[in-house]
């Protein structure tokens, strides 16, 4: 996955005005338009990656967010980099930004050959382990490619008409009062044209699946929905142009750690003479055996810090903290020994055993002087 430069791509500085980002998107826009480099593949690709950048660094909240942690961090804050899922998507945004009419001849030709999506999205399930320590992971999927008996198009051997109900012209007009407003023709999805027959091979669809099987690398420290981007691995166009695979990740609950942003927190049960006595007991976590030093009377509930133990973040590289969050545990029955053992204990400790009679002394006194004047 290659982190491409947005700054680079449009051809201006990282300190750039909206002004001059906007005037530099125009001018690459339409240098590079599907329209003016008919079959040209990389003419293609570098016009969906110059609206890409455009659509991030014409927000300022997106592009305060690139320009921090790049463009993981725009996925992993569910930003996609660009807002579309297609090439349908693509000249949407291209015409919001110069209008239909914008005097530049174009026409939406390509948009035809389209009948799906060129984005794909899929996911997957990882462990625990996997999330923090990272894994390359082997993954098959299925993506749409054009049906070769009719091209694409979802008619028999590929022979089309004008649409009957717009006229080959895509879109359909109505008016209400003295205003005029179009839209997307409903029959033909604003392609112009309908099938006379449907393909058999493909039952009007127009495409057909495909699998497929690649290796991909997830980074230590993902988290729980966080996307991978996979550049021309997604759905295949008519036109040979391939859209991009979107990898949802899920990570597993674990049965002993849970997750809380980059801190892994873990309860370990104490015997209440161990926490008396501030034994060191050994304890499993993620990264390995540790040893943890309790301290004289240590509490239930009290927390124990490891640093730099638990998830790396993405965005910075730094590690969470592991901790460790003690659990007292009490004996839930006690033989007679016990009993005698324990009482001698507690008398040893003398007035220190008996602290609520010290707090409370001061109102024992008050409370008897109430019974006092009562029998008086």
């Amino acid at each position: 996955m290659v982190d491409l430069d947005y700054y680079e791509i449009l051809e201006v500085d990282r300190n750039a005005s909206f002004e001059e980002i906007k005037k530099a998107y125009r001018k690459l826009a339409l240098k590079y338009h599907p329209d003016r480099n008919p079959d040209n593949k990389e003419a293609e690709e570098k016009f969906k990656l110059i609206n890409e950048a455009y659509q991030v660094l014409s927000d300022e909240k997106k592009r305060t967010l690139y320009d921090r942690y790049g463009k993981q961090g725009l996925e992993s804050q569910g930003f996609e980099g660009f807002d579309h899922s297609s090439y349908d998507d693509i000249m949407d945004f291209f015409e919001s930004v110069f209008g239909q009419a914008f005097g530049g001849g174009f026409s939406r030709q390509r948009r035809k050959e389209e009948k799906y999506p060129l984005d794909l999205a899929i996911d997957i399930e990882i462990s625990f382990e996997e999330a923090l320590f990272g894994v390359q992971k082997n993954i098959t999927y299925s993506y749409k490619v054009p049906c070769e008996a009719c091209k694409g198009t979802g008619a028999k051997d590929g022979k089309l008409s004008a649409c009957p109900e717009c006229h080959g012209r895509g879109q359909i007009y109505y008016r209400q009062g003295f205003m005029t407003f179009s839209q997307t023709c409903p029959r033909c999805g604003g392609s112009g044209e309908s099938a006379l027959e449907k393909c058999l091979e493909c039952h009007g669809r127009g495409y057909a699946i495909k699998e497929e099987s690649i290796t991909i690398q997830i980074p230590e420290g993902v988290d729980n929905e966080n996307r991978i981007r996979v550049q021309a691995k997604g759905n295949l166009s008519p036109s040979g142009l391939r859209g991009d695979l979107y990898i949802n990740v899920y990570v597993k609950e674990d049965e002993h750690f849970v997750r809380y942003n980059d801190d892994i927190y873990m309860e370990v049960p104490v015997f209440f003479t161990q926490a008396l006595l501030g034994e060191t007991i050994t304890i499993p976590t993620p990264r390995g055996e540790r040893e943890l030093q309790l301290h004289t009377s240590t509490k239930d509930k009290e927390q124990f810090v490891f640093k730099n133990e638990g998830f790396k973040n993405l965005h910075t590289g730094r590690y969470g903290n592991l901790i460790v969050q003690i659990k007292l545990i009490f004996p839930k029955k006690l033989t007679q020994e016990q009993r005698e053992l324990l009482h001698k204990l507690q008398e040893s400790f003398g007035v220190e055993s008996k602290p609520h009679e010290e707090k409370f002394s001061t109102i024992f006194d008050k409370v008897k002087s109430w019974f006092k004047k009562s029998e008086s």
